[in-house]
């Protein structure tokens, strides 16, 4: 008999497997030491996310993509992480150290939280980037999407390797594993057409335009094909001419007909099917998976309707600072007027190039350096440096940081957007530069891969209230940094902080209450100085990764409790440069073993000084 088209469909999806080559992992021994436990776990995560290897410096995974939306795929996930948990309840605390203890503590939480979600009926666990949720049947978004950050990686110029001629080769073999994603991508979406879990419009048309790149550009302008004019000089003469014509081939025969195969499938039948509702609420087992969505960014059990009020009281706590500052400057006016003056003020518009931006943070990055020391005894070894975002995504991108390789070959790199750059405003680059930068993701991420105390599984950028929230603590160290003097720069920080608490109202607003789009653009342009332009963007992306944003206040929530704990207990004996070597010495952490930790140290510290 005849499969229907729908089953037909399903059977595809499972034969577009992980394209990994390694065999599906099993645990070795019912009781290994837990440090072979964590070398068999790291092992296994990078099995499973290839580009997050290339990213840590593992050269073995450099030519492979995981499939992570396919069947195969995840039922290797769920078998994996159960077995890794029962491995770990072979152990008890008086067999291994408190820091194997802690690490054990993150690795079961990290192994029951991905089940969950593949358990989830609209949530899987698997992305590109960081190990996060995805939404099987919406695989693409317009941010933080693997077509992408794939195509970060083809400039040559981000962390896939283009040294020698066997990188060059590797990379061709690495777009032929990507291009069944794609496959898979257009199949899931053809089922969530089917089942009514597909994309807000609004999203869609955004990833349509960015494609243009990839479709209309000629093979040597094309970005697959820049690695290309970048080629070392020592690769022999014969190679060269080998991995022209490969590249060429590969831009002009794979490359352009699947990003136009895409954008032809979004434009033609993706795009009118999809909704006109903002939050996964709309969905079918929707408001599930956003509870789910908050347990797995924030590690706490807080529900929608806490966190939307959480959100609402630091909202009204910083408006009170935000008329303090204004105050201060002797503006007439109310605050949504000063928001406004923020925003169009020409003395914090001053760039008619980008390099000057980029030459901006440079600056600040100077003054920091003299005082990080009063604060931290600790300094990465790795470097970075400040670069504009990519031309092709940077309408829709963020500041962001990409961590360097341990070996310190390739430094870390802070993404700054700059799509218009006579609209550029400073007023918040001191906050973002201590967010971004020092002492915030690149100092975090940076010591937490370099520190050789931690099992390797905990190198790689991992849980993000802890991430997110120390970098939106950070923020707040700018006084203490020498920072903040000017006035404006210190409403730049108190903005950032808005903009963080806005996030838990909207968040919870569109996927939790029902708001629209032009509801929440229009309660951020009432709560903060950001541009409209701006706002947009984030509650776009607010609406494509739901749950993701509500990490960052609730992290920093929780530090800054536990430093005025750490304070009030210790009185004179507290150490803010142990504090944060408390806090960062140990990875990524779930925010409950974060607090045992700090519990733990502030007890011992009394004992051992009393």
């Amino acid at each position: 008999m005849m499969k229907s088209p729908a089953a037909l469909i399903v059977l595809l999806a499972s034969a577009l497997c992980c394209s990994c080559s390694d065999k599906k992992q099993e645990i070795q021994s019912p009781n290994p030491s837990v440090d072979s436990l964590f070398r068999e776990y790291y092992d296994f995560k990078k099995r499973i996310n290839p580009i997050e290897a290339t990213k840590a410096g593992e050269t073995k995974y450099n030519d492979q993509v995981a499939n992570y939306i396919s069947k195969p795929y995840q039922e290797d996930l769920v078998n994996n992480y159960s077995q890794f948990l029962r491995a770990l309840e072979s152990y008890d605390s008086t067999e291994v150290t408190p820091e194997q203890w802690m690490s054990m503590g993150v690795m079961k939480w990290d192994c029951e939280i991905k089940l969950e979600g593949l358990n989830n009926p609209l949530v899987t666990i698997a992305s590109p980037m960081y190990d996060m949720p995805n939404f099987e049947l919406m695989p693409l978004i317009q941010i933080q999407s693997l077509h992408l950050y794939f195509s970060q990686l083809a400039s040559g110029r981000s962390l896939q390797p283009f040294r020698t001629a066997e990188d060059y080769d590797n990379w061709l073999k690495r777009v032929d594993a990507f291009l069944p994603f794609l496959d898979t991508a257009i199949v899931k979406m053809r089922i969530g057409m089917s089942q009514g879990i597909v994309l807000p419009k609004v999203l869609v048309k955004k990833m349509i335009p960015q494609l243009d790149g990839f479709v209309n550009a000629k093979v040597k302008d094309h970005l697959f094909y820049g690695p290309v004019a970048l080629m070392p000089a020592d690769i022999q003469q014969a190679d060269r001419e080998r991995i022209t014509a490969a590249y060429e081939d590969m831009v002009k025969n794979k490359i352009i007909p699947k990003y136009k195969e895409l954008q032809t499938f979004l434009v033609n039948t993706y795009l009118p099917a999809c909704r006109e509702t903002s939050g996964i609420s709309a969905l079918p087992n929707g408001a599930d998976a956003f509870q789910y969505l908050i347990k797995y960014f924030t590690t706490t059990h807080m529900n929608a309707d806490e966190i939307h009020q959480l959100g609402k009281q630091e909202v009204a706590r910083i408006r009170g600072e935000m008329e303090g500052v204004k105050s201060q400057i002797g503006f007439n006016g109310d605050l949504n007027a000063f928001f406004e003056h923020v925003r169009k003020n020409k003395k914090l518009i001053p760039f008619s190039k980008p390099e000057e931006v980029t030459a901006n943070f440079d600056s600040i990055h100077a003054r920091i350096e003299a005082r990080v020391g009063d604060l931290f005894d600790i300094k990465p070894k790795g470097g970075f440096e400040v670069r504009r975002t990519e031309a092709f995504r940077e309408k829709s991108a963020s500041a962001e940081f990409l961590p360097g390789n341990k070996d310190g070959s390739r430094p870390g790199v802070f993404y700054v957007p700059i799509p218009d750059v006579k609209n550029y405003n400073t007023f918040a680059d001191e906050a973002l530069f201590l967010h971004e930068a020092i002492p915030g993701h690149y100092y975090q991420l940076t010591l937490q891969q370099e520190n050789t105390n931690l099992p390797e599984f905990l190198h790689p950028e991992s849980i993000s209230v802890f991430v997110e929230g120390w970098a939106l603590y950070a923020e707040s160290l700018g006084k203490e940094l020498g920072m903040y003097e000017d006035p404006y720069q210190y409403f730049g920080m108190l903005s950032m902080e808005m903009h963080r608490a806005i996030r838990l109202v909207l968040e919870t607003g569109i996927h939790a209450q029902g708001w629209t789009r032009e509801q929440a653009i229009q309660y951020s342009l009432d709560n903060e100085a950001e541009s409209e332009d701006k706002i947009i963007v984030e509650v776009e992306r607010y609406m494509a990764t739901p749950g993701a944003a509500l990490c960052y206040k609730v992290g920093q929530i929780k530090i800054r409790e536990l430093r005025t704990r750490a304070e009030q207990a210790l009185g004179e004996k507290f150490s803010i440069r142990e504090f944060h070597n408390q806090v960062l010495n140990s990875g990524s952490l779930p925010l409950v073993l974060l607090e045992k930790k700090i519990n733990r140290w502030i007890a011992e510290t009394l004992k051992a000084r009393s």
